[in-house]
């Protein structure tokens, strides 16, 4: 195995790990953690069947989580907004996919660092309107765990509901936007081999990061996931101008 794809595996562990003690999903660190490996439309693929194991690891060790009533308020406009996301997705090319992606996660993470107290209200608008903007989100550009983050965090939920939730409302994304991606030729045969070790990677890093919430408090590792999302929205951001 060369030394790339090793890199590869660790940093998409750590991105497990993060994503799970975080709060905001793997994929906010995965996509463009990934876009250093492979092109665009590439790191797309990846990440929905990736992200399908990450979910399903989430939804097995958070199970008694899951609330009925925020899966239907928040997930379900979010599976119908994917289908959207991920069919506009072709129009991007890779630069400028990346270059959208860093502006997205440095703009909202300088936001929550700067208002951390900020949440929506809790009315069914605000959590359908986020619900949809995360979908959207997650199809177009790769990741939209951020937002729905964001969404989740106005009802105060403890935890384990919110990550089995979220959870689920991704299980669902990524299956919707998998049929979409496949379609249109993002998911190939060569990635299929990488299957079963991102199976393990999923299940290893929800594990990990399920024992560090027991050691580290949410707020503090919250402030710590979100400067490191503000710095690889920048690194997109600076990666774009140099290869331009």
């Amino acid at each position: 195995m060369l030394l790339p794809e090793i890199l590869f595996y660790f940093l998409t562990l750590l991105a497990e790990v993060l994503g799970t003690v975080g709060g905001f999903g793997s994929s906010v660190f995965f996509v463009p953690m990934a876009g250093f490996f492979y092109d665009f439309q590439a790191v797309l693929g990846l990440t929905a069947f990736y992200h399908l194991f990450s979910n399903i690891s989430k939804i097995v060790l958070f199970f008694k989580g899951i609330d009925r009533r925020i899966f239907l308020l928040i997930g379900l406009p979010s599976i119908a907004m994917v289908i959207i996301g991920a069919y506009f997705s072709q129009f991007l090319n890779g630069g400028l996919g990346g270059l959208i992606l860093g502006l997205f996660l440095f703009g909202f993470s300088l936001f929550l660092l700067i208002k951390p107290d900020f949440v929506l209200k809790q009315t069914a608008g605000n959590s359908i309107f986020g619900g949809g903007l995360s979908g959207f989100a997650a199809g177009f550009l790769g990741t939209g765990g951020a937002v729905r983050g964001l969404t989740l965090a106005s009802f105060d939920v403890p935890k384990a509901t919110f990550l089995a939730t979220s959870a689920l409302i991704d299980f669902g994304v990524d299956g919707s936007r998998f049929f979409v991606y496949l379609a249109q030729g993002y998911i190939t045969k060569d990635m299929l081999y990488k299957a079963p070790i991102l199976l393990v990677i999923s299940f290893v890093g929800t594990y990990l990061g399920k024992r560090m919430l027991t050691q580290i408090s949410q707020e503090n590792f919250r402030k710590i996931a979100l400067w490191l999302i503000l710095l690889i929205g920048l690194v997109a951001i600076v990666r774009y101008f140099f290869e331009s």
